[in-house]
């Protein structure tokens, strides 16, 4: 069957359509060398309204180093105009590994054998989530295998209730995101009743041939259902989604323009685009090996795909996790990240009993073994405001009100001071000697940068005030 390309289309094989995506590849190695056309969409895109899924494309096709150069200092001034040096921080928790599908990549897949397969209990939930705070996180990345029987959306919703009803010392999760297997609109709905912030979903590839072979059993093979599980999220009443491709599993290019076309889908179809894309690689695990896959994304590339991306997209965040090192990660912070976990663990259970990280029940290895305030001390290094915040998530300020408000620019008076006290909180709490006293002086320094000054003195006056024992200020 023949389809055509339509990003208002419900149907994923039409607004992903595959014609579309090797017409844009077939356009992009024509132009990659036509410097008018190149100069002028490096000349909109600086006015921060995003490129097309074509023209990002041409961006990525060029070799030219000036432009590729270019490309990248564009890419630092968006981040910096819309961000400025704050990152997010998070973590994720896994509450099982049970899993029916039988994905060629990830470890958990239903035919192996040898990986322990562990399920949390509440209790357990209760212990990892006191290990958590007892870090100094305040958000959450909920993970968990498809797998009906064993993680009923039921067992989901519990988990949540518990993480959000654990309250230890000054520890409380504030906003629990969840990355878990694409489910009906009823169950969406479920979790939105239950205060899920992002809903998060990889595509893994948008290449459909290659993706029912990765797939190749379980309800994940049907991959029209999964590519469209993101509009069915939004109808649920879920405002904020977070998509994202596992780089390594199919041509680069191909999933870059994949990626970009669900964000305009998503932007025409729903009326707002992603909350967040994440840009994971393909990294060993157990049962998997990196060697396994021979479409393998360089370092060069993977940092001009970040750039990219934040140009393409502005306003969306944009995640890595601790499968990249210290290296990479500090490489693309400046060109487009502006959230990143810290002290991860990827086994069931691992923040608890940490002796368990090096056995064969995490879903990937780990490059980045910091701990959170190792992390955050080599932020504030960096010149960065590691952030807990999660004041727009609880202040309603999500969807289509939280891009409002960061393409009107208000956001330096509303997510900055955010960060500054959430950072306060982290540092009087659960800091090193050193740690805090570096934090103190960024925060001295930062004050400065609150545009409105009544939002200046406020935040000044609430920061005071957290020294003191006060907490959770948010504008």
């Amino acid at each position: 069957m023949e389809y055509k390309y339509d990003k208002m289309s419900p149907k994923a094989e039409e607004f992903i359509n595959d014609r579309e995506i090797w017409d844009t590849i077939a356009y992009a190695k024509a132009n990659k060398d036509n410097r008018e056309l190149i100069d002028s969409l490096l000349g909109r895109a600086a006015d921060c309204r995003g490129l097309s899924h074509r023209e990002a494309a041409v961006l990525l096709e060029c070799e030219i180093p000036e432009v590729n150069e270019a490309v990248k200092s564009l890419a630092r001034e968006i981040k910096n105009k819309l961000y400025g040096s704050r990152i997010v921080m998070f973590a994720p928790l896994y509450l099982s590994n049970y899993c029916v599908n039988g994905c060629t990549y990830c470890p958990y897949h239903h035919y192996n054998g040898h990986i322990r397969r562990k399920k949390l209990t509440q209790e357990e939930i209760r212990q990892e989530v006191i290990a958590l705070q007892d870090m100094g996180h305040k958000r959450l990345a909920v993970e968990s295998g498809e797998d009906p029987a064993n993680n009923p959306i039921e067992y989901i919703l519990e988990s949540i209730r518990t993480i959000y009803s654990i309250r230890h010392k000054n520890g409380a999760i504030r906003r629990v995101n969840v990355n878990i297997a694409a489910t009906t609109v009823e169950n969406y709905r479920k979790l939105k009743e239950v205060g899920i912030g992002t809903y998060i979903l990889f595509q893994e590839t948008y290449h459909k041939e290659n993706y029912e072979r990765l797939h190749p059993t379980g309800p994940k093979h049907d991959y029209a259902y999964h590519t469209e599980a993101m509009d069915r999220a939004m109808e649920g009443g879920i405002d904020d989604v977070g998509i994202g491709v596992l780089f390594g599993l199919e041509m680069y290019r191909y999933d870059f323009i994949g990626l970009l076309m669900h964000a305009e889908h998503l932007e025409a179809y729903k009326g707002v685009g992603p909350h967040t894309i994440s840009v994971p690689r393909v990294c060993p695990a157990d049962d998997i090996d990196k060697a396994d896959f021979d479409n393998a994304v360089s370092d060069e590339i993977f940092e001009k795909i970040v750039a990219l991306i934040r140009i393409a997209v502005p306003y969306t965040g944009m995640i890595i996790s601790t499968r990249e090192s210290r290296a990479s990660r500090e490489r693309v912070l400046e060109l487009g990240i502006s959230q990143i976990s810290g002290g991860s663990r990827t086994s069931v259970g691992g923040y608890v009993k940490e002796e368990e990280l090096d056995e064969n029940s995490a879903q990937f290895d780990v490059s980045d073994r910091r701990s959170l305030d190792e992390v955050v001390d080599w932020l504030l290094r960096l010149g960065y405001v590691p952030s807990f915040c999660t004041a727009c998530y609880r202040e309603g300020r999500t969807g289509d009100r939280f891009m409002t408000l960061l393409k009107s620019g208000q956001i330096s008076n509303c997510c900055h001071p955010n960060a500054l006290m959430t950072l306060k909180e982290y540092l009087v709490d659960y800091a090193s000697e050193e740690t805090r006293k570096r934090g103190e002086a960024l925060i001295g320094k930062e004050l400065a940068n609150i545009p409105n000054s009544t939002v200046r003195q406020r935040a000044a006056e609430y920061i005071g005030q957290i020294e003191e024992g006060r907490r959770d200020f948010r504008f």
